[in-house]
């Protein structure tokens, strides 16, 4: 099933402004692809850059895809193992590009099966409850969100933290006294915290009833991570820490945190993805799914993904919820309140609409 064209457009999203630790996004900068084959399915992805943790750009995205689709073309979409090392071998990471391409691949092969994505992993149907995020803000302002996110039925809410340790404290603090004691809540540093003020963090908030800190430091600090987890009240998550399962192995080896949290834009796609859980399961660690700030097609096949994998215990999936002020997806998943639901056609089953496409940036390689 040879590979005879690939559309690649810009796909950038409008959206209101988000910050983390790291900076804020104003758009989402992201890259959505069509891989045509010769009389067999089209498969579709998307990768969502973003630069201050994966160090790529929409426009080395799409530069980077341009050549991934001329080194494919006329080649067999199925060997999917061939593909994708042929990518690693042009280019050292750009996980976030790759991302795409290598979601187009599982697409056309579920599809060549007649399955859905989840059974083509290997998985089953099952209930699925993502958290909601907040973005960093005042205190005040995030306690006014928190509160408003419960009302609405919100049952888990993960907080972006990172910046002034004494600041961050007391935005845990109203979140709490706004949402009650029945709410689950998670935070994230993004790599915000030096050790010293990490581990204030983690014991001042301990009181607080925190599930687990996502990425408290810098990822050239991971060799602090061990006494910091030895330390800390609070479970750790790696994430900035993981990229691939080498990642996995080394900060499993060295008990350098409880959770792992697999994203596609830095594993490089579901490939990768599989190894980082294989992994952590072998190590009985469970893990988390999460995301950038990718529309609700990649959102599709990352809740695809979650179902095939019972290891996967948390899920981070409300990215096009983040303040997209346009959706353009077909068919492709949706929200039963936070609840993930998969739509029941083969292979992913979703698409974008060609109306709004035709007005992006695009290329056909």
């Amino acid at each position: 099933m040879n590979i005879t064209h690939t559309e690649i457009y810009k796909y950038s999203i409008p959206m209101l402004p988000f910050t983390i630790a790291t900076g804020t996004m104003h758009f989402a900068q992201n890259i959505f692809i069509r891989i045509h084959t010769q009389d067999g399915p089209t498969g579709v992805g998307e990768c969502s850059a973003f630069p201050m943790i994966a160090g790529e750009t929409q426009n080395t995205c799409f530069e980077m895809a341009k050549d991934f689709a001329l080194l494919w073309k006329d080649k067999n979409a199925l060997d999917i193992d061939a593909r994708l090392l042929e990518l690693d071998l042009f280019t050292a990471g750009n996980y976030t590009a790759k991302s795409a391409f290598d979601m187009a691949l599982y697409d056309i092969a579920a599809k060549n099966a007649g399955l859905p994505l989840y059974q083509f992993l290997g998985g089953k149907k099952r209930d699925l409850e993502s958290d909601m995020t907040i973005g960093i803000d005042t205190p005040a302002n995030m306690a006014n969100t928190a509160g408003e996110l419960v009302a609405k039925g919100v049952h888990m809410i993960k907080v972006k933290l990172g910046k002034k340790v004494q600041d961050d404290i007391e935005r845990i603090k109203r979140i709490r006294l706004a949402t009650g004691n029945s709410t689950i809540l998670r935070i994230d540093a993004n790599q915000g915290w030096n050790f010293e003020d990490a581990l204030y963090a983690l014991q001042q908030l301990a009181v607080y009833d925190i599930q687990f800190c996502e990425q408290p430091m810098r990822k050239y600090n991971d060799e602090l991570l061990p006494e910091l987890c030895k330390r800390s009240p609070i479970p750790v998550m790696a994430d900035e820490s993981v990229f691939t399962h080498y990642d996995a192995e080394r900060i499993i080896r060295n008990k350098a945190a409880a959770y792992i949290n697999i994203k596609f834009a830095k594993s490089g796609g579901i490939h990768e993805a599989r190894k980082i859980n294989n992994v952590a399961e072998k190590n009985k660690m469970h893990c988390m799914l999460g995301s950038m700030l990718e529309t609700r097609l990649a959102l599709t096949a990352n809740v695809h993904f979650a179902m095939a994998f019972e290891n996967i215990k948390f899920y981070d999936l409300d990215t096009c919820l983040l303040g997209h002020l346009e959706d353009p997806v077909l068919n492709g998943m949706s929200y039963q309140g936070m609840h993930l639901i998969v739509p029941e056609g083969i292979g992913i089953g979703a698409d974008v609409d060609n109306a709004y496409l035709k007005n992006l940036t695009a290329a056909i390689v």
